[in-house]
């Protein structure tokens, strides 16, 4: 029985006819059943693993009818566009609609017109599909109250960004899905509160930094109590400690324990969260006072101090003496007296006799 097979590529008017004529048939043909029920109900022949459908049906299986279809609007129905599969390749196409494919899983199913839609293939967040606070349509997560994002993972609850002072994110951040997010960054955190750079940071933990580190200072009974609440590293120099400008914000401490001993830590927390302190192993102590240097030193400062002294009067001396020796010079020199006014050159104005002599 001739047949004739119809080709319209999609987007055209044109389309090809093709008139087939059988010359011969199969063996199988000869064992065909008759109005089979593989065939829509017996509306066909099955024969070679086929159905060769029963004037006026159509289809796989003769499923349709062609009062209602016609074989041109078969595929053409059951695609979105021009472009795409038919039934987006997640169904078959049954008399112009799309019927979708069943999937394993009962609770996961394809969906829509075209078969397109689906409840399995959205955002997943922690390995659940919509992060478990939301139900999947169509590809898509519709999430539950307090909840947003394509995954549903972001929560609107504002409790977990409360500070101690019952303030959004210590009023240095701002809340995004349930999480701090610091605007100053100095500080750190899930709530903005631990700055590890601001002053006074050294002071606050150095007791406990000195009792991990070396047993002593003030807390080395309750240490095991008060002070594990960050990570102790070890290092052998000052060189070895961490620098500004690396991962995450620390600060550089230098603290005096009650044997005037210097010890060096550096304090930080790390992007986890995780409170982390590196401290130099050994402690800077100050060397014993030499008692030589110090004996020769006091020695030799006496020495230089009366010699210095003796100098000093020896030159006052000096300058005395010359100052009293120019006074008698200027003395000298002003001297007025000369030979006619000297009362020893002046001759005797009255001559007296002594009676003793006289005759003599």
């Amino acid at each position: 029985k001739p047949e004739t097979i119809k080709i319209k590529p999609l987007g055209f008017t044109e389309e090809v006819e093709i008139a087939l004529n059988f010359i011969c048939e199969c063996d199988c043909h000869k064992n065909g059943t008759e109005n089979s029920e593989i065939c829509h109900n017996g509306n066909g022949t099955y024969e070679c693993g086929a159905c060769r459908c029963n004037e006026g049906r159509i289809g796989r299986h003769c499923e349709c009818s062609t009062n209602e279809v016609t074989s041109e609007d078969l595929d053409k129905n059951c695609r979105k566009d021009n472009g795409t599969d038919i039934c987006s390749n997640n169904g078959d196409c049954v008399c112009g609609s799309c019927e979708c494919k069943k999937r394993e899983n009962p609770e996961e199913r394809y969906s829509g017109k075209f078969c397109d839609c689906d409840n399995f293939n959205c955002d997943r967040s922690n390995n659940k599909l919509c992060g478990g606070h939301g139900r999947c349509e169509c590809r898509v997560c519709i999430c539950d109250a307090n909840w947003t994002g394509s995954a549903c993972d972001c929560s609107l609850d504002t409790t977990t960004c409360l500070a101690s002072n019952k303030q959004i994110c210590n009023g240095r951040g701002t809340c995004e899905c349930g999480t701090c997010k610091c605007t100053d960054p100095k500080f750190q955190g899930p709530t903005c509160e631990i700055c590890p750079t601001c002053p006074g940071v050294c002071a606050e933990h150095k007791e406990c930094v000195q009792c991990r580190a070396f047993g002593t200072g003030e807390k080395k009974e309750t240490c095991e109590r008060d002070c594990s609440y960050f990570n102790l590293i070890k290092v052998k120099d000052r060189d070895k400690l961490p620098q500004p400008g690396q991962a995450f914000p620390l600060m550089h401490c230098k603290e005096r324990d009650a044997n005037d001993c210097w010890f060096y830590y550096t304090y930080a927390v790390n992007n986890n969260t995780e409170k982390e302190v590196h401290v130099v192993e050994t402690l800077d102590c100050p060397a014993g006072p030499d008692i030589i240097p110090i004996v020769a030193g006091v020695v030799a400062g006496i020495v230089l101090i009366g010699l210095a002294l003796l100098l000093i009067w020896k030159l006052l001396m000096i300058i005395h003496d010359r100052r009293e020796f120019a006074k008698f010079e200027k003395e000298k020199m002003n001297a007025k007296w000369d030979t006619g006014e000297n009362p020893i050159y002046k001759s005797a104005v009255t001559t007296v006799v002594n009676p003793k002599y006289e005759g003599k």
